[in-house]
């Protein structure tokens, strides 16, 4: 650049300073006013094309699962330093974190939602969720990129203090699935698979171990109830409250839950006190965090686009790693995923995303087990419950006893539950006695005791009538009449009834005059199961049974040995999950 002349300019040596004319002047005048135009126009240019002072801001607002938060956030700062540009306006990346069911119910309309679930970008935690909106909302906006920002599997946790490497364990070994009471020696815990991928991920897991193991449809169905009951008792409504009940195990039911890989990690980071440890099995399913575009205003696309490369590109990976989650080559950093807490670098085999199909199953299977039963449970009190189990130095009576009262821990607290108990002529020419009438099992009674103790002593208080007959038919349309009158929309109502015999009780009502009466009295939008289990040598025909099944949409099993009951009851409740239409079981 030329020096300037002026005030402090240097002047010429050896002689006056010479006197310019006046078309020196004009022109040196006109050259400072193209200057000033030239600094003006590049200074407008300058304040269009910067984010603090842009003529026009183009905002994206970017949805994103709260565990990937951090390092999106962390490179949307970078992005909006870097000074994006589409048609001339800024770009600035707005992240904020939603739930990612929130956000899916929120579009769908099938769910509560809470708080603002509109963006431009969506990044749930798994591809399961824009697949149930494109399912259910097929004419919702939702595009997706076939980008994953990041990856991490869903793995076995347990408290370190009480974790045994030396264990090996499969999907069907982390819950139980048989009868109540049957190898209950850890909790399971769970968030809720309705609002969680994660925990969806583990019912698809549990699913497919169980339906590999099953000889059969109604065994499927048995274990998967069992198994669906155990995973109720430990589930929690959100993350937060399932990572502060896992912190709290002790070692006389030791922890045990499905989290991913990286949540494992975030656990660790804010429950030190209480560390957890990873596991790992064969195959797994992994969350991938789906990069999704929710409009199609053409500037708003292309400006998802330019964030999606810089998401994407090789220079942010270790924003991603240093938060504990996989790259989409499943690297992981190892001095975040250490060794010393079980992480390790080989990954399991993974399984396929669910299909829409099998995630409508899985839900529909919790949600029904969910809704708090309400149930009328009868006993058989006649004379043969006297007869001995051979084997057992135990009444029949006794053994039904035992395995109803095992039966109670099926039912959560808000389940209501009552129980009679009936042969003939045993309450002032009535063939049915009220024990205990149904109530929520959690529900305070006049001693203090609450309504699941009381059950629980009349069922061990039980005693066969020495002369009393087998008035079956006559029980059952008192029951049917009584859960009728009090039917309740919100819960599953139910009538059980466990007998040793045939309907016995000569000159009493007929089947014929029952299913009549059943008839009249029921409704397909009031649906009443009776379900009937019944036991011994001297059940010989299960034929009627079925038909009172068929009519109320319940269903009929037969056993010779009342030790099979508990197996049966859980059998019976997987009517359930069971898809509508399907007949009568026995077994």
């Amino acid at each position: 650049m030329g020096r300037h002349r002026g005030k402090y300019a240097e002047e010429p040596s050896g002689g006056r300073q010479r006197r310019r004319g006046r078309g020196g002047a004009v022109a040196a005048l006109a050259g400072a006013l193209a200057i000033v135009l030239a600094l003006v126009v590049a200074g407008v240019y300058i304040l269009v094309n910067r984010s603090d002072g842009c003529g026009s801001q183009l905002n994206l607002d970017v949805a994103v699962a709260p565990e990937m938060a951090p390092p999106v956030q962390a490179v949307a700062d970078e992005f909006n330093a870097e000074e994006h540009t589409v048609d001339g306006d800024c770009v600035r990346v707005d992240v904020r974190q939603a739930d990612s069911a929130d956000v899916a119910y929120s579009i769908t309309g099938s769910g509560a939602t809470m708080g603002d679930t509109e963006s431009d970008v969506w990044i749930p935690d798994s591809s399961v969720w824009p697949r149930q909106v494109q399912s259910e909302a097929g004419d919702a906006i939702i595009t997706e990129t076939g980008t994953s920002l990041a990856r991490t599997p869903l793995v076995l946790a347990e408290l370190e203090e009480f974790a045994d490497d030396s264990q090996e364990s499969t999907w069907k070994d982390v819950v139980p699935s048989g009868a109540p009471g049957e190898g209950q020696d850890r909790t399971v815990r769970v968030v809720d698979p309705v609002r969680s991928a994660t925990g969806l991920g583990s019912l698809y897991l549990l699913h497919g171990a169980l339906q590999e193991s099953s000889s059969d449809t109604d065994t499927f169905n048995a274990q998967m109830t069992a198994a669906l009951q155990s995973l109720h008792q430990g589930a929690s409504a959100n993350e937060e409250a399932a990572f502060l009940a896992f912190s709290g195990g002790g070692e006389e039911s030791p922890p045990l839950m499905v989290m991913s890989e990286q949540a494992v990690w975030r656990y660790n980071t804010m429950h030190s006190e209480a560390p957890a440890r990873a596991g790992y099995m064969d195959n797994t399913y992994y969350l991938d965090y789906p990069y999704v575009v929710r409009s199609e205003e053409s500037a708003i696309t292309r400006a998802a686009e330019e964030f999606r490369n810089t998401v994407r590109a090789e220079e942010n990976r270790g924003h991603f790693l240093e938060e504990g989650f996989r790259d989409t080559d499943d690297g992981m950093d190892t001095g975040v995923l250490t060794a010393d807490a079980g992480f390790q670098e080989e990954v399991p085999e993974e399984l396929p995303v669910p299909s829409e199909g099998s995630i409508e199953e899985l839900t529909r299977s919790w949600t029904q087990l969910k809704m708090d039963s309400r149930v009328l449970t009868i006993v058989d009190v006649s004379g043969s419950m006297m007869a001995e189990v051979p084997g057992t130095g135990m009444t029949r009576m006794q053994v039904t006893g035992a395995a109803a009262d095992d039966g109670l821990d099926m039912f959560t607290p808000t389940s209501e539950l009552g129980l009679w108990e009936f042969s003939t002529d045993i309450n002032d020419g009535l063939h049915h006695q009220e024990l205990a009438p149904v109530r929520e099992l959690q529900a305070a009674g006049d001693d203090g005791n609450d309504h699941r103790d009381a059950v629980a002593r009349e069922f061990d208080s039980l005693q066969p009538r020495p002369e009393g007959d087998t008035a079956m038919y006559e029980t059952y349309l008192a029951a049917y009449e009584e859960m009728s009158r009090t039917y309740r929309p919100d819960r599953t109502n139910v009538i059980l009834m466990l007998t040793d015999g045939d309907n016995d009780h000569p000159g009493g009502m007929e089947l014929e005059e029952l299913l009549e009466g059943i008839d009249e009295l029921s409704s397909p939008s009031r649906p009443i199961p009776i379900i009937t289990i019944a036991f011994g040598p001297d059940v010989q025909h299960l034929e009627p049974l079925q038909e009172i099944a068929a009519a109320t949409g319940g269903a009929a099993y037969m056993t010779e040995d009342p030790r099979d009951i508990g197996e049966i009851f859980v059998q019976a409740f997987s009517l359930r999950i069971e898809d509508e239409g399907d007949g009568d079981d026995d077994s």
